[in-house]
């Protein structure tokens, strides 16, 4: 029975641009580095960067994303740096709390949220969702 994510690899076309992105935008810790990827931790999240010579660019048509908990004091100010970026953001946020959608220099959609599962289920039930 699963009792957890293990990990989560993202499939990169620039090694040095995506480990930018994860360590200087979004405070991921750099764990290891070799010359086809990188891994990384995000809490205790384990994230591995991997390089593919073919087309990484992902698919915008789904609503499928990973979402990272940031804690709420610092969900502005980190928005804030991935905006003055310049990253994409590939949806208004709609529900419950705090979120920004947007995208990873290989078009991997993320998220920064802080709420809650229980969060969540409230708003839900309080909505009649």
């Amino acid at each position: 029975m699963v009792n957890g994510i293990n990990h989560i690899t993202f499939s990169v076309s620039d090694l040095e641009v995506s480990m930018r992105f994860y360590i200087d935008l979004l405070g991921l810790k750099l764990v290891m580095v070799w010359d086809k990827g990188a891994y990384l931790l995000a809490g205790n999240q384990w994230i591995a960067l991997n390089v593919e010579t073919r087309s990484t660019q992902c698919d915008h048509s789904t609503y499928s994303h990973i979402a990272f908990n940031v804690s709420p004091t610092d969900f502005q100010e980190t928005k804030d740096r991935l905006v003055d970026a310049g990253v994409i953001s590939f949806k208004k946020n709609t529900s419950e709390g705090s979120s920004f959608y947007f995208l990873d220099p290989d078009g991997h959609k993320l998220e920064l949220h802080f709420n809650t599962l229980e969060d969540r289920m409230k708003w839900f039930k309080e909505n009649h969702i």
